[in-house]
């Protein structure tokens, strides 16, 4: 898959948006547009959404620290993706914004059923030990859920924004 300048450029700054809108909300916690953006950039740019995904996951790397914590970021972005290219791409319009604000809300909720593996595997946490991490975490992996849903309603929006952009472009 050969990309262009320009879109080596867009990709890029997609990443930086991300990283800048998580950035910008970091007072609050588990609210932020991540969501929203991966999945209005997937269903736009499909494969190549990933570039601006992982350009966000090393600048928080970058940024932050490649700490332990960095590590389920590396799957955990992916698995929002997959979960919108498995929406199918000509789904009704009156359906369609309902799947995409579901698909983030559930990512939210289970934000912390995600981390879990990575954070039992590192720390040593036993089955047991993981589950209670979950359930310890759980209202946070709420406001995060209520977050992508609130958000989600600029799904639709962005992907319009994004789509006419592209035609600019070219």
């Amino acid at each position: 898959m050969r990309m262009k300048t320009k879109e080596i450029a867009l990709f890029g700054m997609l990443g930086a948006v991300m990283f800048a809108s998580k950035m910008l909300m970091e007072l609050l916690p588990n609210i932020h547009l991540l969501g929203t953006l991966i999945v209005a950039v997937t269903i736009v740019y499909r494969k190549k959404a990933l570039y601006p995904i992982y350009v966000y996951v090393l600048l928080n790397g970058l940024i932050s620290g490649f700490a332990m914590w960095w590590i389920p970021y590396l799957y955990i972005w992916t698995v929002l993706w997959a979960a919108v290219m498995l929406l199918p791409k000509n789904m009704p319009k009156k359906i369609a914004p309902i799947a995409y604000i579901a698909v983030s809300a559930l990512h939210g909720f289970g934000y912390g059923v995600l981390y879990a593996p990575a954070q039992a595997l590192m720390f040593g946490l036993s089955f047991k030990g993981m589950l209670a991490w979950i359930v310890a975490g759980f209202p946070f992996d709420a406001i995060h859920g209520i977050s992508n849903l609130c958000c989600g309603l600029l799904i639709v929006p962005l992907v319009r924004i994004l789509r006419s952009s592209e035609k600019l472009i070219k």
